[in-house]
């Protein structure tokens, strides 16, 4: 059983609108698929541009969840700028050689990363990616 590809994450949000616009005009990321099933329910997943692994935006009444969810920047400065201007909470870069534990991974600032949160509460890592 080979297992081909990792395909979706769910992220738990309170309005999937205000979501989706957080998503795709602050952080860049593009609409892969929004759609109802017959049932009512939505399915909206958002995607990095040419990346395969989709964030669903799942309604829910309990939002604001450790994610797990790492994403890679060439130039984390420039990012973190750039998310604050648009009102988005960051932390301050992780401090090399001291572990800091996150979703039981340990993490020790090297390479350049720090935290930032959506509106929801849902707390991602930005990690600078190799040049």
């Amino acid at each position: 059983m080979p297992i081909t590809e990792l395909s979706t994450v769910v992220v738990p949000v309170a309005d999937q609108d205000a979501a989706l616009t957080f998503y795709t005009e602050v952080l860049g990321l593009e609409t892969l698929l929004d759609f109802t099933y017959e049932t009512g329910e939505r399915w909206l997943e958002v995607v990095p541009p040419g990346a395969q692994t989709a964030l669903n935006l799942v309604q829910s009444d309990s939002p604001g969840i450790e994610t797990r969810v790492i994403f890679i920047t060439k130039d984390l400065d420039k990012d973190r700028e750039e998310l604050e201007a648009k009102g988005v909470r960051t932390s301050p870069n992780l401090t090399p050689g001291e572990v800091r534990h996150w979703a039981g991974a340990p993490l020790a600032g090297n390479p350049p990363m720090f935290f930032f949160t959506d509106p929801d509460g849902n707390e991602f890592l930005l990690v600078t990616g190799p040049s």
